[in-house]
């Protein structure tokens, strides 16, 4: 007898095969975190999503070693699916100068590179393509000086000159001063989430997420706190909706067989009411919302909708500051309660698998979306099992530990 360890069929270089997937039940009784979930023809091991999470540590746009390392070591270990960093679509659109980019072809090899590395292990992985609009040209987290400004100048390789949004209204007197999109603007930023696509389709990605919250640029259109155009594209919510709806299509054209999934901040958490008593909208919330969410189930554009809040308004209230455990989970049984046939992922300060094994059993969602539960424990998955009496595959290399 012959016995091999056995690699896995067509990577790139020897990892030993794990069969089942790692992460996968295999004993006991079958918890709704460990049940396989189907989006659009594609099967997710469990319902444990990475949330994506800038990192800063891009070179040129280009994803690095350190994104090998970050987003593989959660394949190891069990997550049902990988969602990498808001990635800007051009330039222009990042974050801050070490962001991630999908603007050129080149871009496109550093990134099949991630994707192989967590199909090797049984991983499904998506990316978020964003644009940040009027929050763009800003230190990574940690450079910045307490209470100082936001902005990156051009000596600190930002571009505080080539800011875009849709009004010219800056998020504080701390970040640039953005430029009102003109319609060519729009027409480039449009153009470009379907260039950006493409290329997903050829890093082999088996999802993409649209970033439309966090007071990001799709966000910035919706709201009527950043969206004080006088043409077609604001003042009422059916104009302020029509931007982000036609880009969502755009990319629906590029992306029709495979799962797209749509972030949204479901509030703005803006001091007063979402309308006034005459019916004006006052600021982004829940009922704007899910008629935004009829609109995308309309139009086809959504397969799952990540449900977040806030991002966009500088003095914005939460309720729950310092966020408590969940705090956001029930926008997300708000919006599922109103569309029951769509898929719905709960996100935000999510770190007790008890807690988020109740949140999916009493219907307030189907997914959950972990970031910094992951990234403090890298385990969770594991010990997630443990906690709700279910075994898991683990990997092999990791049998012993």
């Amino acid at each position: 007898m012959v016995l091999l360890n056995l690699g896995v069929p067509g990577a790139r270089e020897f990892y030993p095969l794990n069969e089942p997937a790692i992460g996968t039940r295999v004993g006991g009784e079958l918890p709704e975190l460990f049940k396989p979930i189907e989006i659009k023809g594609v099967t997710f091991k469990n319902r444990i999503f990475l949330s994506p999470m800038g990192q800063f540590s891009s070179s040129d746009g280009h994803a690095t070693d350190w994104h090998l390392v970050h987003i593989g070591g959660y394949a190891t270990r069990g997550v049902g699916a990988l969602c990498m960093e808001a990635t800007a679509v051009v330039p222009e659109g990042r974050c801050s100068p070490e962001d991630s980019g999908l603007w050129t072809d080149s871009q496109i090899a550093p990134l099949k590179r991630v994707v192989d590395f967590c199909h090797s292990h049984g991983t499904k992985i998506g990316i978020q393509l964003y644009h940040t609009g009027r929050k763009a040209s800003m230190y990574a987290r940690w450079v910045k000086e307490k209470d100082s400004s936001f902005v990156a100048q051009e000596n600190e390789r930002g571009w505080p000159n080539n800011v875009f949004a849709p009004s010219a209204i800056p998020m504080s007197d701390r970040h640039a001063m953005p430029k009102a999109m003109t319609e060519q603007d729009m027409q480039h930023v449009e153009d470009a989430f379907a260039a950006a696509t493409v290329r997903c389709r050829k890093a082999g990605f088996d999802f993409i997420e649209i970033h439309a919250a966090h007071g990001y640029l799709l966000h910035q259109f919706v709201s009527p706190l950043s969206n004080l155009r006088t043409d077609q594209y604001g003042g009422s919510l059916e104009n302020r909706l029509r931007y982000p709806l036609r880009v969502l299509q755009r990319i629906r054209q590029e992306w029709q067989d495979k799962p797209l999934f749509i972030r949204i901040s479901a509030t703005d958490w803006a001091e007063g009411p979402e309308k006034s008593d005459d019916g004006t909208w006052l600021q982004w919330g829940l009922e704007q919302s899910n008629i935004w969410v009829t609109k995308m189930i309309e139009l086809g554009v959504v397969d799952l909708l990540d449900c977040s809040s806030g991002g966009l308004w500088a003095k914005q209230l939460i309720p729950t500051f310092p966020a408590t455990h969940g705090y956001q989970v029930h926008l997300a049984e708000a919006i599922k309660k109103a569309h029951p046939s769509l898929i719905v992922a709960a996100v935000g300060t999510i770190t007790d698998p008890v807690l988020a094994e109740s949140y999916l059993k009493n219907g307030k969602a189907d997914v959950v979306f972990l970031a910094r539960g992951l990234m403090r424990d890298p385990y969770w998955v594991m010990n997630a099992a443990k906690a709700l009496g279910v075994e898991v595959k683990q990997a092999n290399q990791y049998g012993d530990a």
